[in-house]
């Protein structure tokens, strides 16, 4: 079941971003390299900011991360998300795929208990029909 209500609204894979989402919808997290200097970089763009190359790879994300940082979100921005106020969004770092950052939310935990550098695990919740979003839970 998913965190949030149906009538929320789902990622829409458009050029550059379109490989990250279709590796959600099959349940796995990747991040896009450079095929030439390996630097990793998200979100999805067409030239590599270290050398200019285009040349792309996606590479599979490891299902630990940590909390960079996080914000406890009081008031709904769209209807869909009223029933989980107040949930938490964050940006999780993942310590072997260095320079990736990654928006989500932190959830089956009190928001309260959220802190800058705990450990998070990867589960993936069912939005639509065809698409996952990956979202983070404390790791036990």
């Amino acid at each position: 079941m998913s965190t949030f209500l149906p009538d929320m609204p789902v990622p829409v894979p458009t050029g550059d971003d379109r490989g990250f989402w279709l590796a959600c919808a099959e349940q796995r997290l990747v991040f896009q390299g450079c095929a030439e200097c390996s630097r990793l970089r998200h979100p999805p763009i067409p030239i590599c900011p270290s050398c200019r190359s285009s040349k792309v790879e996606w590479r599979a994300a490891p299902s630990d991360a940590e909390v960079y940082t996080f914000s406890v979100v009081h008031h709904a921005a769209h209807p869909a998300v009223t029933p989980n106020i107040p949930y938490v969004i964050a940006v999780v770092t993942f310590p072997q795929m260095p320079g990736v950052r990654l928006i989500s939310n932190i959830t089956d935990c009190d928001p309260r208990d959220v802190r800058i550098g705990m450990r998070v695990s990867l589960w993936w919740d069912r939005v639509s029909e065809t698409q996952y979003l990956p979202r983070f839970r404390p790791t036990p």
